[in-house]
């Protein structure tokens, strides 16, 4: 069962994404304060999930540089920089606590698959996750071989990481609207 549900899991996850965006625009409550207090998870969140996006070749090399250099899960981390700050956006203790069992049920099913997949794909996996982190991330940078990697922007534009920017600001500018048709 537990493979089935990783395997259902990943298949639900952006359908799953977008029924909660309507159920978060449904109950937020925004004010300025909160819009302005949320940025401070979301932009950083946003600048983690376009930079990693710009390092990983998903399913062609074990990217362990850039930030894979200190969690292992860099975009699954900017995604809940981004769902914690807008939690904090919407002041509503039900979005925050339906975006937490969220990525609980949803993600952690979905990283231990991936990582099961990269076990099996590349032999270094075992070595790389006992120097890095799952999520939270190490201070220091783990070094492995000798690949310095670079950010690429064809990368960042390959996995379309740009629609995480566009997401964001089309969540603040309805978060915006409903304040204002709320006053």
């Amino acid at each position: 069962m537990n493979g089935q549900w990783q395997s259902i899991a990943r298949r639900i996850r952006v359908p799953m994404g977008f029924l909660i965006a309507a159920l978060f625009l449904l109950l937020a409550r925004p004010s300025v304060r909160s819009l302005q207090g949320s940025l401070l998870l979301v932009i950083p969140g946003i600048v983690l999930r376009c930079y990693a996006s710009g390092f990983v070749k998903k399913d062609a090399e074990l990217t362990v540089t850039g930030p894979y250099a200190y969690t292992r899960n860099p975009l699954y981390l900017g995604s809940i920089l981004i769902a914690l700050g807008f939690a904090l956006a919407s002041r509503s203790p039900t979005i925050a606590l339906t975006l937490a069992a969220f990525f609980f049920v949803i993600y952690v099913p979905v990283i231990r698959a991936e990582e099961a997949f990269l076990r099996s794909a590349f032999p270094q996996f075992e070595a790389y996750c006992q120097h890095v982190p799952r999520l939270f991330p190490r201070l220091a940078q783990a070094r492995h071989g000798t690949d310095s990697g670079r950010f690429s922007l064809a990368l960042y534009s390959q996995h379309r990481e740009y629609n995480a920017l566009l997401g964001a600001i089309s969540i603040y500018a309805a978060l915006v609207l409903r304040m204002h048709l709320r006053s």
